[in-house]
Order: C-alpha cells, then sequence, then structure tokens
C-alpha cells in the first residue's frame, strides 16, 4: 500500500482517485468543490482539509487540475502559489496528470528538480468512461527512472502506459492527440449531419462508416449521434463526458505549440473556429460531441 496525496477530484480526478482507493492505497484528497469530496468519501479515500494536508505523509502526489496557470498556482510559490512542493520529502514522486501547456509542466518540473523531487507530466487520454474503468491511457514525459516507478500506480488507473520522452513530451504528444480528436469529432458529426438530412438512419449510417474506410474512434466509441450509443454523452444529453470549453482549451495549446514548431496545422485551425464558434453558442458545458448541433443548425435540446 502507497500513501498517495492526489488533489483535483473533477470528471477524471473523482474516478481516478477512487480506483486508487480500491486497489488498496491510501488516497489523500483535496477538492474546492465540497461534492466532490463527498463522492471520494464514498469511494474510500481520505478527505483533507487543504492541499498542503493531503500531501503531507507522502511520498507520491497526484495533480489533475484544469489549466497551466492551476498547476503553476499549486505546486510553485508564483503569486498566491501555495508552493506544495516545499510540503514533500525530498525523493518524493509528483505526477501531474493535467493537460497543460509545455512551458507550465517544464517550469513545475524544473522547480521540483531543484528540490530533489522527482516530477512527470502525465496527461491522458481515454474520457470520463475510462477513467471510471480505469482504462486510461498515459502519456509521460520525464526521468525513465522515475516513469518506471511510477508504473505500479499508473496501472491501478489505465491500461495503457507510454513514456513520450523527456519532460513536457506528455504535453506536446496529448496535443497532437487531442488536434486529431477535435478533427475526427468535428468530421464525423458532418458526415452524420449529412446522411441524416437525406434520409439516412444514424445508427445504421454509424453501423456501415465502422465497417468502412471512415472509421474512427470517435465514430466507434464516442458516437456524436443521441441514442446510437448508449453508454456515449450524446445519449445523456451531451452530459458527464469533455466539455467543449476544455476541447477549446487544448486546441489553444496545440495552435500555440504549431507556432512554436513552425508547423501548418490547417485542420486543427479549422477545428478549433468549430469548437470555438459552438462554444460561443451557449455550449461551452456540453461534452465536446455536442459539436452536432453546428451541423443540424439548431441548440441542443431542440428537437
Amino acid at each position: 500500500m502507497t500513501r498517495i496525496g492526489f488533489i483535483g477530484l473533477g470528471n477524471m480526478g473523482g474516478p481516478m482517485a477512487a480506483n486508487l482507493a480500491r486497489a488498496g492505497h491510501a488516497v489523500q484528497v483535496f477538492d474546492l468543490v465540497p461534492e466532490s469530496l463527498d463522492r471520494a468519501i464514498k469511494a474510500g479515500c481520505i478527505v483533507a482539509g487543504d492541499a498542503r494536508e493531503a500531501v503531507t505523509g507522502c511520498d507520491l502526489a497526484i495533480s489533475m487540475l484544469p489549466a497551466g496557470e492551476h498547476v503553476r498556482a499549486l505546486w510553485l510559490s508564483e503569486g498566491c502559489g501555495q508552493d506544495l512542493l516545499g510540503a514533500l520529502p525530498a525523493g518524493a514522486l509528483v505526477i501531474d496528470c493535467s493537460t497543460i501547456d509545455v512551458a507550465s509542466a517544464r517550469a513545475v518540473g524544473a522547480a521540483a528538480k531543484a528540490r530533489g523531487i522527482r516530477f512527470l507530466d502525465a496527461p491522458v487520454s481515454g474520457g470520463v468512461a475510462g477513467a471510471a474503468a480505469g482504462t486510461l491511457t498515459f502519456i509521460v514525459g520525464g526521468e525513465s527512472a522515475d516513469f518506471e516507478a511510477a508504473k505500479p500506480v499508473l496501472a491501478c488507473m489505465g491500461q495503457n502506459l507510454f513514456h513520450a520522452g523527456a519532460l513536457g513530451a506528455g504535453q506536446i504528444a496529448k496535443m497532437c492527440n487531442n488536434m486529431l480528436l477535435a478533427i475526427h469529432m468535428a468530421g464525423t458529426a458532418e458526415a452524420l449531419a449529412l446522411g441524416v438530412k437525406e434520409g439516412l438512419d444514424p445508427g445504421v449510417l454509424s453501423t456501415i462508416m465502422g465497417k468502412s474506410s471512415g472509421n474512427n474512434w470517435s465514430l466507434e466509441r464516442y458516437n456524436p449521434w443521441p441514442g446510437v450509443m448508449e453508454n456515449s454523452p450524446a445519449s445523456r444529453n451531451y452530459e458527464g463526458g469533455f466539455m467543449t470549453r476544455l476541447m477549446v482549451k487544448d486546441l489553444g495549446l496545440a495552435m500555440a505549440l504549431a507556432e512554436h514548431a513552425h508547423s501548418a496545422v490547417p485542420m486543427g485551425a479549422l477545428a478549433r473556429n468549430l469548437f470555438n464558434l459552438h462554444a460561443s453558442q451557449g455550449q461551452e458545458s456540453k461534452d465536446f460531441s455536442s459539436i452536432l448541433a453546428l451541423y443540424l443548425g439548431k441548440a441542443q435540446g431542440e428537437k
């Protein structure tokens, strides 16, 4: 059993912490949302009064936060930051599972190294369903030895563990992945909307494309059309998944990365524009697969 501090119990972090507790670890958690803490208690986690208390006595700490500014504020002493690194013993391992900008990941990693603390950037893929089922993909950047040390804990939350390279490489790979995800989700919604407008059944069309050259993850595992896939957010009024505003954030990170690399990303830029437009129409809190509404020319909930 390992004593683990876990900060950030949102749609992804909550189920991840629960899986660690289910695996027999002592998981000390903190989040700013009381309801998230209530769910953590029911999952067998130990609720702390604040973030510093959550990592006290831990040699391993995990954070799962919305953006780079939150990660820096948690771990560093910038501005009103908590400097949580100072609460950890030398040799402790920090795993940040947030999807953030590369510069923030490297800044926190450098600060950790200066204190003798190991750090990995380890963003995830697999969505809320993967977090709940413990089948996430972890995309890890950092030292190989630290990745090996983290594997037993990561395996409690995910099935696919990849070492992408040096510190920051996890974020780079995640940005490339999410840019592609946005592109094929937008394309899948577009194709389904076209077929249905011409009289096809969305379930039948999904099956045809799923067995043909148009097959992709969004079509097969996360279908955007309501009722086609029982467990997809589309069949739950687009609730409880990966919010559109988070996809917009990730696409912004990808565009910044492309600018830094002088890399042409015309399809990624178009996807960002589409999801930005969709978010601006009041859909920022809906799952990103609700982009379907953009092609149907109506707000979600309309018939």
